[in-house]
């Protein structure tokens, strides 16, 4: 079975409709296993039992969470020369604009040398319900891609 890793960090109520639209989202795919895991509890061998890997991350002053970039900080070497060309996508929930955080986890992404396979998904200012919607139509795009082989 292929697995897709679901690598959220979720600290507030909106955060975590987020994770679960997510979630709903990959569950589409019957023949793809989704692991989540928050980026504290999250290591290599995570990534590494996986085929792609959705991000999602709040905008804190500009720049990822602290806890994914802990998740980076901790996992980047290890990754390096194992998973070049992982497929991902991102998801960013950012109360200003995200582009000071998209450009952080890009640059990250591209020293690892994963692949963004969609376009970022930033949602921006005040928390709209159709935000959900968006993860989760981004979480069921990525695992019909691991579903499909295409990745």
């Amino acid at each position: 079975m292929r697995r897709l890793l679901i690598l959220a960090h979720a600290p507030s109520e909106n955060t975590r409709a987020l994770l679960a639209a997510a979630e709903r989202g990959a569950a589409g795919e019957d023949t793809v296993e989704t692991r989540v895991a928050a980026p504290l509890q999250a290591g290599p061998d995570d990534v590494l039992a996986a085929q792609a890997v959705l991000i999602g991350t709040t905008e804190n002053l500009g720049y990822m969470a602290g806890a994914l970039k802990d998740f980076f900080d901790r996992s980047y070497n290890p990754l390096l020369e194992r998973t070049q060309g992982l497929p991902c996508a991102l998801y960013i929930r950012a109360g200003s604009d995200g582009t000071g955080t998209r450009r952080a986890v890009e640059s990250i992404l591209t020293g690892l040398r994963w692949k963004l396979v969609q376009e970022p998904l930033i949602l921006k200012g005040p928390w709209q319900p159709g935000f959900t919607a968006e993860v989760e139509t981004l979480a069921a795009a990525l695992a019909a891609g691991v579903a499909a082989g295409i990745f």
